[in-house]
């Protein structure tokens, strides 16, 4: 008899894509908050064009938030709910009193591209554990992020 677990996935493997995905579930928690604030706090001759672009961002992060989380289920195991787990686990830090532009684009920068390095090591351990759910739910992502760094940077001038 084999250790699988629902979905056929070897309970060792899913066991660290669950880990590696509650890690990036941590992330996304604080880069969303992060977005929330830049939204709010942002000022300036671009605050219309950057408000909206920021609620774009952060309506996109707390969709990822729950399939990330579903996807965590779906393994079999338990996502992390609490929000001194997500500080604790998040290389992403808290932003506080932005206010300018540039530095609220820059921490969209910062963020998007800590959740990039995340999901790259994620997806590489899907590809190594046959999960194709995984793999390409944040195939996908990155996908999309890539877009979104390049759009930021071109908005920077870089």
């Amino acid at each position: 008899m084999s250790d699988t677990n629902a979905i056929g996935l070897q309970s060792a493997n899913a066991n660290r894509l669950a880990e590696k995905l509650n890690e990036l579930l941590a992330n996304y928690q604080v880069f969303y908050m992060n977005a929330r604030g830049c939204h709010w706090n942002v000022k300036g001759p671009q605050f219309f064009e950057l408000h909206n672009q920021f609620e774009l961002i952060y309506t996109d992060l707390l969709t990822k938030v729950d399939e990330i989380a579903e996807r965590i289920l779906t393994l079999g195991y338990t996502p992390l709910h609490a929000y001194s787990d997500y500080a604790r686990l998040s290389t992403v830090r808290e932003v506080t009193n932005v206010h300018d532009a540039a530095q609220c684009v820059q921490t969209m920068l910062d963020g998007l591209s800590t959740l990039l390095q995340i999901q790259r090591d994620v997806l590489d351990t899907a590809n190594d554990a046959d999960d194709e759910g995984t793999a390409s739910q944040v195939s996908d992502y990155i996908r999309e992020q890539e877009k979104t760094v390049w759009m930021l940077s071109a908005y920077l001038g870089k």
